[in-house]
């Protein structure tokens, strides 16, 4: 059995602290000034000084990956300055929006819901859809199935984040017992991305469920196979990966720069739908831009056979995710996702586009 020091349960108390400081977060970020919770105060009346945007160095953040590498966003935001920071897990982006620090992120759905339902639904919204697909559990030869898991350890981004969700509320469909506070059947160590190849490759890992390029990497360069595709396990193999969130009171006073971010988010999904190569070639100079390396083509090909880059948000599957989110324990309770999605400004992006509207499935405005 492999055995991996994991940061479970200090990471498990630091999500728990999220609630207690979220109130006082959201406080400060109502009464303060421009300047701390605005994004840099108003230019115009709906127009920000700066726009803050938060996402993964990952394929499934290709759009986000696009729109900076190809100057989408700084077209479309014109004067309003552009600022991004690269994380590796939603989680730590939750952490940022709640200080302020962010306006808006690429994110997955349960760090998205847990966030929306720790703010009593005041924090956050999702405006966009940005990814479908593009998670896998990639495990070491000799194991084929999941009564062979017991005794492992599994790795995944980060406790509470959309692939360590799926990881855990998988393995306990399949009887195999796992804590967020560790042991159990299966141990899962919750591990940043650019740390999991290397583990895998020395034996410190049995596996991993990870979002693209990371499961593909562990397959091509790792020698791993695919035990489970995240895409088999929903209909149609439709499911949101990531979308775009942003705070809610940046929303509100700045809806001009929201309609920008968003004019150049459907501009990077239109060129990786319809100019796949020249995509993909941004994306691979955003990976590196963003402090990592390019990938080897038959990598980055692979990674990219597995997503779909899309602006629906798929909503009719975030109400299991957050049902998944209760089965995984990193969910106290069912959250209540009315109000969620504000979808009218992407709706106004696509109409003004002849493109077709998109829908928050009953779960906001759209």
């Amino acid at each position: 059995m492999s055995t991996l020091r994991t940061t479970t349960r200090p990471a498990f108390r630091r999500l728990l602290s999220l609630v207690a400081l979220t109130p006082l977060a959201i406080g400060l970020a109502a009464c303060g000034g421009s300047s701390e919770a605005g994004g840099g105060g108003s230019a115009s009346g709906g127009t920000a000084d700066e726009l803050r945007l938060g996402y993964f160095a990952n394929v499934t953040h290709a759009a986000a990956l696009i729109g900076v590498q190809e100057g989408l966003f700084k077209k479309e935001l014109g004067d309003t300055k552009l600022t991004t920071q690269v994380f590796n897990a939603g989680p730590d982006e939750v952490e940022a929006l709640f200080a302020g620090a962010l306006d808006a992120a690429y994110i997955g759905p349960s760090p998205t819901i847990n966030a929306y339902g720790q703010s009593n639904g005041d924090a956050i919204r999702i405006i966009a859809g940005a990814a479908s697909g593009g998670a896998q559990l990639v495990v070491r030869p000799g194991i084929n199935s999941p009564a062979d898991l017991k005794g492992t350890t599994l790795a995944s981004p980060q406790l509470g984040n959309t692939q360590d969700v799926a990881l855990r509320t998988w393995l306990t469909d399949q009887g195999l017992k796992n804590s967020v506070s560790g042991g159990g059947d299966v141990t899962v160590a919750p591990t940043a991305n650019s740390d999991v190849l290397n583990l895998f490759s020395t034996g410190k890992l049995d596996g991993a469920w990870v979002p693209e390029p990371y499961s593909s990497r562990m397959v091509l360069e790792g020698g791993g196979h695919v035990l489970v595709n995240e895409k088999d396990l929903w209909p149609d193999g439709k499911f949101v990966t990531t979308h775009l969130i942003v705070r809610t009171e940046f929303l509100q006073k700045y809806p001009d720069t929201v309609a920008a971010l968003l004019r150049g988010h459907v501009a990077a999904v239109q060129e990786a739908t319809t100019k796949p190569d020249t995509a993909k070639t941004a994306v691979n100079a955003g990976l590196e831009a963003s402090g990592g390396k390019a990938l080897e083509a038959q990598v980055l090909d692979r990674a990219w056979s597995e997503l779909t880059v899309t602006y629906d948000p798929i909503a009719s599957a975030l109400k299991q995710s957050a049902e998944n989110g209760v089965s995984a324990g990193t969910t106290e309770k069912e959250v209540d996702l009315a109000g969620i999605y504000d979808l009218r400004p992407l709706n106004g992006v696509l109409k003004d586009q002849g493109l077709d509207a998109v829908s928050a499935g009953g779960l906001g405005k759209e």
